[in-house]
């Protein structure tokens, strides 16, 4: 079986093979191109009943690695698989606080229910968290 990190990094660098071309600035797993990501899902959103569910699934999961990929290397954390969901999650902390997001979730959500579900307002959620864990020992807490 093959390392989740392994699979989450490469799947964020085919993403970013095969979608760079749309953009305007590079994706290059910077905080602000996470702006150009949130865009993209806005304009894809009223799309998304043309897609077949495969194709929805792929589009959010890939989406997704990238952005995990982002907050990842911006401000660290390991990932794990949340068995019962079927998606990965991003953990930062541990053992000292922990403060976990589902990207993957967020993704579609931001697909579904538009604004609401900002991209880069829900990274810069996370690392507001972890500045937070790393002054409170225990704390602990799930962005979703």
């Amino acid at each position: 079986m093959r390392d989740l990190t392994e699979d989450v990094v490469n799947t964020a660098h085919n993403f970013v093979q095969n979608m760079q071309q749309y953009f305007d600035t590079p994706l290059d797993y910077s905080i602000e191109s996470l702006e150009e990501i949130d865009e993209m899902l806005d304009g894809l959103g009223a799309r998304r009943t043309e897609m077949t569910e495969d194709a929805f699934f792929d589009l959010y999961s890939m989406t997704g690695c990238y952005v995990f990929e982002t907050a990842r290397r911006n401000y660290g954390g390991q990932y794990f698989w949340i068995q019962e969901e079927q998606q990965p999650g991003l953990a930062a902390g541990h053992p000292d606080f922990l403060v976990v997001i589902k990207v993957w979730e967020k993704v579609k959500g931001r697909l579904i229910k538009g604004e609401e579900d900002n991209i880069p307002y829900y990274i810069a959620g996370y690392k507001e968290h972890i500045e937070i864990g790393k002054t409170k020992p225990g704390y602990h807490v799930t962005i979703v």
